[in-house]
């Protein structure tokens, strides 16, 4: 397979030749290859095509994305359509030494929330526009979509793709464990209770998780996907390549960073859109207790000049949120 040059590739996808493009790399390290080729054509429109060489991306999973955003759009929120070449496939190319997998995307008739921001010089981030998001997500979830087999990106008790040795919670908790081991022996007896304590709450988890009810989501939402108008309005989002199926409260949960106050927010608004169950309502302190208190919460000791105080401080922390109680009104 020769390797392809952009303007090759964007001739699998349209009959139409581009005066220029733009290419942007997103990879993420050397084992996830990406890259943005924007394409402009002689009447100022633009195509985005996406190129991508990793483990989670393979053309089952981009028609995932395609009927994902569609269903996004039936509930009133824009999504650029996801399209397929002109043989109505997701061919893999040769394309700068990685065999990549390619599929093309609607130019977004709206402005992310990042680029609005740094364009007025506004807070529309900050200013509400998550709770649109988060009201999204409720809306979402209250369809109980299952089209998919595959979990997104925030995914518990099971792997995003074959590459991950475990699910990102238990890698970062492992982590965690890895840099409390090497502290000061005064508080090893600290540290062996919070991490005993961490495994107990996570097996109780593990028992339940599975009734949890489940739907299909975007799973990224962050101010460079979130999309808004020109006067700062709501539109939708784009970005759905960690897309897939997932446990509401964990998926809110993870997108809120854990933190208790933007969460007790969200279960409130979410109400008039979702129904909370009694299973997800006694599930939420242990999902709670398991995803929170290892969050990087601790820093490598060998690299790192804390002493006993913030030490002391910090396992302290970490118990308190291992105590820490998320109670849903019925």
């Amino acid at each position: 397979m020769a390797n392809q040059e952009p303007y090759n590739v964007f001739m699998l996808f349209t009959d139409r030749a581009p005066v220029d493009w733009e290419i942007v790399n997103t990879s993420h390290g050397e084992s996830d290859f990406r890259e943005v080729i924007i394409a402009r054509f002689a009447d100022d429109s633009k195509l985005v095509i996406k190129l991508s060489d990793n483990d989670f991306t393979f053309p089952e999973k981009i028609k995932i994305w395609q009927r994902c955003a569609e269903k996004y759009r039936k509930l009133g929120y824009y999504c650029p359509a996801i399209l397929p070449s002109l043989n109505g496939d997701f061919p893999t190319v040769r394309y700068k030494e990685h065999d990549c997998v390619v599929y093309a995307e609607e130019c977004s008739l709206y402005k992310s929330v990042l680029e609005r921001d740094s364009e007025e010089n506004c807070m529309l981030y900050a200013s509400g526009y998550m709770d649109e998001a988060v009201i999204m997500t409720a809306k979402v979830a209250a369809q109980r979509f299952d089209f998919s087999e595959y979990p997104s990106g925030y995914c518990l008790f099971e792997r995003f793709c074959p590459s991950d040795k475990a699910d990102e919670v238990l890698e970062i908790a492992m982590k965690w464990k890895e840099y409390a081991d090497l502290l000061p022996s005064q508080f090893s007896e600290q540290v062996q209770r919070i991490w005993g304590r961490w495994l107990e709450n996570r097996s109780e988890l593990e028992k339940i998780y599975p009734q949890l009810p489940t739907s299909v989501f975007q799973a990224d939402l962050n101010a460079t996907n979130l999309l808004a108008d020109e006067n700062g309005n709501f539109k939708g989002m784009f970005d759905f390549n960690i897309c897939g199926r997932d446990v509401f409260l964990n998926y809110l949960f993870r997108e809120l960073c854990c933190e208790i106050p933007k969460i007790l927010h969200a279960l409130d608004i979410c109400r008039p859109y979702y129904r909370f169950s009694e299973i997800e309502r006694a599930a939420a302190t242990p999902l709670y207790r398991c995803l929170a208190p290892l969050w990087h919460t601790l820093d490598d000791p060998q690299k790192t000049s804390m002493d006993n105080t913030q030490i002391q401080a910090r396992l302290d922390n970490i118990e308190r949120l291992q105590n820490t109680t998320i109670d849903i009104p019925a």
